[in-house]
């Protein structure tokens, strides 16, 4: 579920486990600190979190495919900032209703990312160069249009930013629909699992012993209702954030897409070896170009999303987004040269982002000590798993992300070769 298999093994935990045990120490620092109860794990602190970092983990599901195609892009928080004066305008200016302002924002995310995959595609331009270029048109035309001031936004559209699900007529002290999502959770998780084991035994592979995957579903269980009774139980009014219920059906959406599609497949393919999947007959240029248009997409939603929590558009909007969003995904198991990530990992490499972020403001620090604590988490993450590859052990990355091999219509697998034996092993073939 968490790697790229779907395999039911406690390897897969590590990144969740990382992020277990960053909540848990925060709330014990904010207990000693503030005491009688710790401020990270309370309803209040729970919606926020899901609040204030949303559009960044919409962003890591869109970027993850771009670095598991090789590629990087830089503009994301521009494009974003772009979009949002353009749809804050449409309706303070231009009277645009605000559902018709996100279908605008959307077609104008779907413009943008055309553009950049037409130069990355068809022209050969390197990703790289191309959004940096986009980074810098993009933030210099949301100030243009905005003539570098704050514009507001009406109130229907602040819904998708501020929102929460609803409350229903019945006499019960927590809100029904937010325990009704919860449960459904812990429903996809049995289903899942039940499936995965199904799916391998068909095919013969491996699996891991039942108690595994059983503890794994009440595991991850638990963790689901525990936090679906903390965002039901909030004060008077609030619930699950509708950004939150967003950001949920993407991570579905594109869990399946990338996972169980030719196209997901595709993506793959091409990120691990380019020339294999070109020569199997993949379309890589057509990969390159959905793949990035498909980002600036999600880019305008994340910045859509942010303009509506903030009441207003600003010039400041998006800075530095893509760099947080860049260090989900690493801190969630991409490789830096592509071919391999999750969707899954993203949002939990986001969500340590995330948390690490808000225990720290809890405990008082500055902006400095944040950004630097952050930089050192991205640092070890990447370093940790590139040094066990120097020294020939496994790679921790690599076992958290491991796919099965797969195969496309044409028959060819999905995957690279093994990587020929060391000197040493030949040595030893030889031997015997």
């Amino acid at each position: 579920m968490f790697g790229g298999n779907g395999t039911s093994s406690l390897r897969q935990f590590g990144i969740l486990g990382s992020l277990i045990v960053i909540v848990l120490l925060f709330e014990v620092l904010t207990l000693v600190r503030n005491g009688p109860s710790g401020a990270t794990l309370t309803s209040g602190n729970l919606i926020n979190v899901i609040n204030q970092y949303s559009f960044i983990l919409i962003l890591a599901i869109g970027m993850v495919m771009v670095i598991i195609m090789g590629h990087i892009d830089l503009s994301v928080g521009s494009v974003a900032a772009f979009v949002g004066i353009i749809v804050a305008k449409s309706m303070t200016e231009g009277n645009l209703p605000w559902p018709l302002a996100i279908v605008l924002g959307l077609v104008v995310g779907a413009l943008v990312g055309a553009w950049h995959g037409f130069w990355v595609a068809y022209v050969g331009v390197p990703a790289f160069i191309v959004t940096l270029a986009g980074m810098l048109f993009f933030r210099g035309a949301n100030q243009w249009i905005g003539n570098s001031q704050t514009v507001p936004v009406p109130k229907g559209f602040q819904y998708i930013g501020t929102g929460y699900l609803p409350e229903v007529a019945v006499p019960l002290d927590f809100n029904v629909p937010t325990m009704v999502l919860a449960l459904l959770g812990v429903a996809w998780l049995v289903f899942w699992e039940v499936r995965t084991r199904r799916v391998q035994q068909k095919m013969g592979s491996e699996r891991a012993p039942v108690w595994v995957s059983v503890v794994k579903v009440i595991l991850l269980s638990i963790v689901v209702l525990a936090a679906g009774w903390m965002f039901a139980t909030g004060r008077p009014g609030t619930s699950f954030p509708i950004p939150g219920l967003i950001l949920l059906a993407l991570v579905i959406i594109y869990s399946f897409l990338t996972r169980n599609t030719v196209f997901g497949r595709h993506i793959y393919a091409v990120g691990g070896n380019r020339q294999a999947a070109r020569l199997s007959g993949v379309k890589d240029r057509w990969v390159d170009f959905f793949v990035m248009m498909n980002m600036s997409v999600l880019a305008a939603l994340a910045g859509m999303i942010f303009v509506a929590r903030s009441q207003a558009s600003g010039p400041g909007d998006g800075n530095g987004w893509e760099l947080d969003a860049i260090a989900s995904v690493f801190i969630g198991g991409a490789a830096v040269a592509g071919g391999i990530g999750t969707v899954i990992g993203s949002i939990i490499g986001g969500l340590v982002m995330a948390f690490l972020n808000n225990g720290l403001a809890l405990l008082g620090q500055g902006a400095d000590v944040v950004s630097m604590i952050k930089g050192l988490v991205l640092l070890l993450a990447v370093g940790i798993d590139v040094w066990n590859k120097q020294q020939g052990r496994p790679s921790i990355i690599g076992l958290l992300t491991r796919r099965r091999p797969r195969t496309d219509e044409f028959g060819s697998s999905t995957l690279q070769p093994p990587a020929a034996p060391s000197a040493s092993g030949q040595k030893e073939t030889a031997s015997r």
